[in-house]
């Protein structure tokens, strides 16, 4: 079996995911590099993962690693410049979302994907891959739920991890560029459709130190499609109970809902709380599968010279629909997308 070579870039929270998915779990993959700014995270690649190859310059490893294949996992803010290098060096790539951080680097990842037609370049929105909404987009298809005209997404991280949302919430881009691309990308996956205008409001309760940077804790916004359907996209930073994202798709003759209750698994507890379900703590534990199944297409699409279905305008979109419901939100009014 042909194993494709990779170097990854980045080896935080979502980083060692991915790697560990390339070095243990995908039979035709192999980790042969690992570049990263910080020292213990090269650590990391070399104790845990037996990486030898480790670099702390990006353009270093793409000319010296011996690697068919990039993923990045480093801060958003690098993706489109590591993903134009790595093309540019020959290298397939996968980045994880978001494309970039504005439309112009967007852009420059756009270019850089069509000067290298021959390389496979993939966009990790890995709730495509995921059971649940990847059955939920074929049931959509078989026409379970006669035409989808409504998609209501909720995305909340824990309260447990709020004070990471806090340190990094003045840099973050503001919460809805933060956390609803996924979201995004899910309406106009799911509705088969793009939207035209956005309305968008948010509040803090709990942590005004969100207000004090000029985020908010959680927010609302809504979205009129051209064929007149309607999304709306709940998204926060404290959920008491746990990791908790739920999606619903509301057609003609039916509807569909994703993860209702956020449960960890199929156990429930009885005891003096009554009967309880637990709870996921985190996106890695609830997108474990996802992220698994979306790195084994991406080695598959390079295997068999095949494109993926999730493409770089995909990302170019959600993040131009990120910028234009931010605006809505900060300004108050209703903003045309």
């Amino acid at each position: 079996m042909k194993k494709i070579k990779v170097g990854i870039a980045g080896l935080g929270r979502l980083g060692k995911v991915h790697a560990n998915n390339i070095a243990f779990k995908i039979p035709n993959a192999e980790l042969t590099a690992a570049c990263s700014i910080v020292p213990a995270e090269l650590e990391y690649a070399q104790k845990e993962l037996g990486v030898t190859d480790v670099y702390t310059d990006f353009r270093e490893m793409l000319a010296k690693a011996d690697i068919d294949a990039v993923a990045i996992v480093t801060t958003s803010s690098e993706h489109c410049w590591q993903i134009e290098a790595a093309l540019d060096a020959g290298k397939h790539v996968f980045s994880d979302k978001p494309l970039g951080v504005n439309l112009e680097e967007c852009k420059q990842a756009e270019a850089a994907v069509e000067r290298h037609p021959d390389k496979i370049f993939f966009l990790g929105f890995m709730r495509r891959y995921d059971s649940s909404y990847a059955y939920a987009k074929q049931k959509i298809q078989e026409g379970a739920i006669g035409t989808p005209y409504m998609v209501k997404a909720t995305g909340i991280d824990p309260e447990a991890l709020v004070e990471g949302s806090i340190k990094f919430a003045a840099t973050s881009g503001g919460i809805f560029i933060d956390m609803a691309v996924h979201d995004i990308d899910l309406m106009r996956w799911f509705l088969d459709d793009e939207p035209t205008e956005v309305y968008a409001i948010g509040s803090t309760f709990k942590h005004p130190e969100f207000k004090a940077v000029g985020d908010d804790e959680t927010a609302v916004a809504t979205y009129k499609f051209k064929n007149g359907g309607i999304g709306v996209i709940h998204v926060g930073r404290t959920a008491p109970h746990g990791y908790h994202v739920e999606t619903e798709i509301v057609g003609t003759e039916g509807s569909i809902r994703i993860s209702p209750v956020p449960e960890k698994n199929l156990a429930m507890l009885y005891n003096s709380n009554g009967v309880v379900t637990e709870c996921v703590e985190g996106f890695p534990q609830r997108f474990a599968e996802a992220y698994l199944l979306e790195m084994q297409e991406f080695i598959n699409c390079v295997c068999e010279g095949r494109k993926p279905g999730v493409t770089v305008y995909d990302g170019t979109k959600s993040t131009a629909i990120a910028f234009g419901t931010t605006e809505a939100w900060k300004s108050g009014k209703v903003v045309a997308l």
